[in-house]
């Protein structure tokens, strides 16, 4: 399923290039406010980041695609009466996101994003409970909407991203969502 997943991104991508008015390259770094909500985790956001590069694909001066592939962490605490996890234990999930957002361009100094983002959990096992399972799901699939500041070479962006899926791997009687606040720069090539 992921190699279809990854296939049809690849091809839209090359599609979408080869029919676009403009096409710009870069790399992107930011800082990631993460909570997931549920009895089992503290209710409140946790600092990380992300890392990785995107692709500015514009159809017309109004409309595009921005697809891109980060390394992304997110950062929970478990809560002080958890019997799934030790109590306040910090917990760090690493994910290979892509999100495939359209473009709105208001003008040439802001644009607007939105759409969906797949996540592939890094590190399943590092994440194991007191009986050997595994705690998360091995994917997180969200909705992400923000703007974005485009200077020259230099871009910043402002998401929230909000998890569709339950991350709970154990049960189906507690669910897990991700919520993330994104918020970096850009530079294109």
């Amino acid at each position: 399923m992921k190699k279809i997943i990854a296939f049809s991104l690849a091809y839209f991508c090359f599609a979408a290039m080869v029919h676009a008015q403009g096409f710009r390259a870069g790399i992107k770094a930011g800082g990631n406010l993460t909570k997931i909500d549920g009895e089992t985790f503290n209710q409140g956001f946790q600092l990380s980041y992300q890392v990785g590069g995107f692709a500015e694909i514009d159809f017309n001066k109004k409309w595009g695609i921005q697809p891109e592939v980060l390394w992304s962490q997110s950062a929970t605490k478990s809560a002080s009466f958890t019997t799934i996890f030790p109590p306040d234990q910090n917990i760090k999930l690493d994910y290979l996101t892509i999100p495939v957002l359209l473009r709105y361009n208001i003008d040439k100094l802001i644009t607007l994003n939105a759409g969906p983002q797949f996540g592939i959990l890094l590190n399943k096992n590092d994440n194991l409970i007191i009986n050997g399972q595994n705690a998360f799901k091995s994917g997180d699939f969200a909705m992400v909407g923000g703007v974005q500041l485009n200077f020259n070479v230099l871009r910043i962006y402002g998401r929230y991203a909000v998890g569709l899926n339950n991350l709970n791997d154990l049960s189906n009687q507690n669910n897990w969502k991700s919520q993330q606040i994104q918020l970096g720069i850009g530079l294109k090539f």
